[in-house]
């Protein structure tokens, strides 16, 4: 796992610039550094030295010099490839992946990413071509960014290298901000930083003449069978799971892994065994908040040990300036920051974990893919009567038992789902913003991924969802930068391409029936696990927020910044510091509303006042 960045173009003091770039990423690597720079390129590379500690410096070469990589990730399938390479006559000087993914560029060019198995984000620039070919991942597990800056091609794993370049003026994307505050994560190709994008999952870039053109090379389509024996398909998962946490043990260091007490974890941990797992949680409530308990008994179990932190309201609330510093965008889920421990944790031990990241998304794993059954009643009302209906529910003044079922039963699929993350629609969203700040349906955004899976089922086409927009926008994101935060390799043995292969084809009822979620990833999980854990329900990181937003303290920690003058660039400050008293006396839990825009300040105060305080060590 590393850091890369690069300019293509010519800008005065490049390589000062540079260098300014990759220290802002030293926590991605802190092992070696790298520069290639020559002609129109420049290219920057920090390693955390894992695999083939010995030849794995970048910028790495193809025999003429003439082909030159920076890369982040793991090719798991790489020896293959090689082998396959060396039969075509290319001469290899070390066993690392990277000079496999420069080898297959030379013979296969962009064909080279549908030969690849594993995580990664990388940047060839062909000199002969005098163009820059950049590529990310299936699922979107590395991130890479780049903008168009004064005639250059700036990239980097993080926002932060970009920003370092001298042309670049920081400004709010506020398009960017008016979908965060519906989806809790940041969701349009565009970031938060006007001018500067994502390269998207199962894309790659090419760059030439100072055009840039985007394609996508893969698509996590599913193709569900109806007539399914479960047996078959049971037995077929078993094997691609196996074969792929195996795959993701490979390495030159230690490899350790999170353990929270459900079912995904737990199951990597079986089929891994590593010697060392990682758990926190919190004291607060009735252990509703801690899977310390449950973790570690299990570890115990299966012979390996468990360490173990208890996070503080003090750390947590401490942390949020750091760790939206490591975000580079705004991210609402309260799990981040416990996610930030557990890896501050992990890595004084260990270089590399594993985590169950994607089994929810490919197996059918949340409670959520439970409404259509539970909303099947409404299917015999003719769809006008449902819009009418569901507009005069949404429109009344009384709350009783049901109309939040009512509402969501009247309205279709396309409607009513965005994704895990639901925060606020575009009537709430107008209530909060300033007048200038746009605020817009959130269901324009998934309106196309609906339109691709028509006559599907609908958890199969809620799973789409999920992978396109929750998955890498929220779930990859956060993994990624908060155990680089710490130098640290995250890797995700669920999110592999022969794994999805045959979740694609689970039959719905082998997701979620009657009795449970992701039914038959759980009947593989039963064979190695004991029942409390292969049937225990999903928790995720439990975090206490609500209960802290009505403690005094955090209160008015809050409202300080909801009546600040941050806030009033972009909001409504007496709107906010309503839904913030509401919540303080019981009327009404807002405290996922109040939190994100809470995240959205803090991030703000870091990038546009503070951000020079922080340097690259943190």
């Amino acid at each position: 796992m590393c850091g890369i960045c690069g300019i293509i173009g010519e800008v005065e003091h490049r390589e000062k610039v540079l260098e300014q770039m990759m220290n802002r990423i030293i926590h991605r690597g802190p092992d070696d550094a790298g520069t290639h720079e020559k002609g129109k390129a420049a290219l920057g590379f920090r390693r955390l030295s894992i695999i083939d500690l010995e030849h794995g410096h970048q910028p790495m070469y193809n025999e003429d010099g003439d082909v030159v990589i920076v890369f982040n990730g793991e090719i798991y399938n790489h020896m293959e490839v090689r082998q396959e390479l060396l039969e075509k006559g290319h001469v290899f000087r070390n066993n690392s992946d990277t000079e496999c993914l420069v080898h297959a560029y030379e013979e296969y060019k962009e064909g080279m990413l549908s030969r690849l198995r594993g995580m990664f984000g990388f940047a060839i620039w062909d000199e002969r071509e005098q163009q820059l070919f950049m590529a990310r991942d299936f699922f979107g597990i590395k991130p890479v960014y780049y903008s168009v800056i004064d005639g250059c091609l700036v990239f980097g794993s993080e926002i932060k290298s970009i920003l370092e370049f001298p042309g670049y003026k920081k400004e709010v994307n506020l398009q960017a901000l008016d979908q965060y505050l519906s989806y809790q994560y940041s969701v349009l190709p565009e970031t938060f930083f006007k001018g500067i994008y994502k390269l998207l999952p199962g894309h790659y870039l090419k760059y030439k003449d100072g055009e840039v053109e985007t394609y996508r090379y893969w698509n996590a389509v599913l193709h569900p069978e109806k007539k399914q024996k479960a047996a078959d398909i049971e037995a077929e998962l078993k094997s691609s799971l196996e074969n792929s946490i195996e795959a993701h043990k490979i390495s030159d260091v230690e490899v350790g892994s999170l353990l929270s007490s459900g079912v995904d974890s737990s199951y990597i941990l079986a089929n891994a065994q590593v010697d060392k797992t990682f758990t926190v949680g919190f004291k607060e409530g009735d252990g509703q908040y801690s899977e310390i308990g449950q973790a570690s008994a299990l570890s115990r179990e299966l012979g390996c040990e468990n360490y173990q932190k208890v996070i503080t309201p003090k750390e947590y609330w401490g942390a949020l300036s750091k760790i939206m510093y490591h975000m580079d965008e705004p991210l609402a889920d309260p799990a981040a920051v416990a996610l930030y421990f557990v890896d501050q944790l992990a890595a004084e031990q260990v270089k590399v974990v594993m985590s169950g990241e994607g089994s929810d998304e490919l197996f059918g794993g949340y409670n959520i893919y439970h409404e259509p059954t539970s909303l099947r009643p409404f299917k015999i009302f003719p769809a006008g009567f449902k819009r009418w209906m569901g507009k005069r529910l949404a429109a009344s003044r009384g709350n009783f038992k049901g109309k939040n079922y009512m509402i969501r039963g009247c309205k279709p699929l396309e409607k009513r789902f965005i994704g895990n993350a639901h925060m606020m629609d575009q009537e709430e969203k107008r209530s909060i913003l300033a007048d200038h700040v746009p605020a817009t349906d959130p269901t324009v955004l998934t309106a196309e991924c609906y339109e691709k899976t028509q006559g599907l089922d609908e958890v199969s086409r809620m799973q789409y969802i999920d992978l396109n927009f929750w998955l890498p926008g929220d779930i990859l994101l956060k993994a990624d930068k908060m155990s680089m935060a710490h130098s640290l390799e995250t890797r995700v043995p669920f999110l592999d391409k022969e794994v999805f292969r045959t979740a694609s084809k689970l039959a719905v009822h082998n997701k979620v029936n009657g009795k449970t979620t992701k039914f038959a990833f759980r009947e593989v999980a039963a064979e190695k696990l004991p029942e409390s854990t292969f049937k225990k329900k999903k928790l995720g990181f439990p975090v206490p927020i609500r209960v802290w937003l009505k403690q005094p303290k955090y209160y008015e920690r809050v409202k300080e910044a909801f009546t600040g003058e941050d806030a009033a660039q972009f909001f409504k400050t007496e709107r906010l510091v309503e839904l913030l008293d509401d919540h303080y006396k019981g009327v009404k839990d807002n405290s996922r509303k109040i939190w994100e825009v809470y995240m959205f300040l803090v991030w703000y105060q870091v990038y546009f006042h503070d951000f020079d305080q922080y340097m690259a060590a943190k």
